[in-house]
């Protein structure tokens, strides 16, 4: 029961200063943050496509305080579009996007976030690719599903993030699941009341199944967040079910984790897309993945241990 612990200290200054202080902890990030600028990730992107994967770029940095730091991150995500065309990279790469990073939560925020969004979605879409706009707690969907349906009016490719933890994800993915959509299903990585999510994993993971199922039988476009050796092999039973051909749905997993089988799934002809997170405001992101996996954590120890 330790992810719980895990995600509630996510939240905490406190130990935000002594995690990034503890000795160890720049090798950890290192296998899930692939680098703090632009520059770093490029050649990432271009090695990923040389292996027959693509990637999903997210610039990490959720903690926005201020209209200006929303403003600077649609900025980041402007300056990686700008890389990728200049590179001839905008087909292999897509970028994942936290409202809260545009400004969610402050003041106005669901405006805010709309009008810094838009122009990160048009310039994706100028070079060939596109954006998803990521699930965060459940507190903030109403508004991230509002604002998806915005901008298909003008970009239908625009995806969005459904968790299965949460007990309204069936519904929502049924609404979602039209021709043309792009849903991504994960888990879900965020600490959830009773009141909304599902707690146990057995329960999460068929609920999963669930919801997946919907989006299979759907007409619109699967993307299946997950590194279980279970629930990839049930998508794959689903998929063929279904009747989808390959390039009909993806698979998608987190840069540093179970590498080996992005190239497994992409050797047999599955897309496989590979989720990079970038930036120096690691933290939030960091925790979430520790959270997930014991053996990510226990990684984590052992590397302060080493190095204390």
């Amino acid at each position: 029961m330790l992810g719980p612990v895990i995600l509630a200290a996510s939240r905490s200054d406190k130990m935000r200063r002594f995690v990034s202080a503890a000795p160890g902890t720049k090798q950890v990030v290192a296998r899930f943050i692939a680098g703090e600028t632009v520059e770093q990730v490029v050649p990432i992107v271009k090695d990923a496509a040389a292996k027959g994967l693509e990637v999903t770029l997210d610039v990490v940095g959720e903690d926005i305080t201020t209209p200006e730091q929303a403003t600077a991150a649609r900025d980041a995500y402007l300056e990686l579009i700008q890389h990728l065309a200049d590179l001839g990279l905008g087909t292999k790469a897509e970028m994942s996007v936290k409202l809260s990073m545009f400004g969610q939560a402050l003041e106005g925020g669901h405006e805010l976030a709309l009008a810094n969004v838009r122009p990160v979605v048009e310039a994706a879409a100028a070079i060939g690719t596109t954006v998803t706009l990521d699930a965060e707690d459940h507190t903030t969907l109403d508004s991230m599903f509002a604002i998806h349906e915005e901008l298909r009016k003008d970009f239908p490719q625009t995806g969005c993030v459904i968790q299965a933890y949460l007990f309204r994800t069936e519904d929502d993915a049924r609404r979602l699941s039209e021709a043309g959509s792009r849903v991504r299903i994960v888990k879900g990585a965020y600490k959830e009341p009773t009141s909304v999510a599902y707690q146990d994993k057995a329960e999460i993971d068929k609920a999963f199944v669930r919801i997946l199922k919907i989006l299979m039988e759907g007409e619109g476009y699967p993307m299946i967040g997950s590194h279980d050796p279970r629930l990839i092999a049930i998508t794959q039973d689903l998929a063929h079910r279904a009747g989808r051909k390959l390039d009909e749905y993806e698979f998608q997993m987190l840069y540093g984790i179970r590498s080996d089988e992005h190239l497994r799934l992409a050797a047999e002809g599955h897309r496989m897309r590979v989720y990079t997170a970038y930036g120096t405001d690691w933290y939030g992101y960091f925790m979430r993945r520790l959270a997930e996996k014991p053996a990510n954590l226990l990684f984590f120890l052992r590397s302060m241990i080493t190095k204390g």
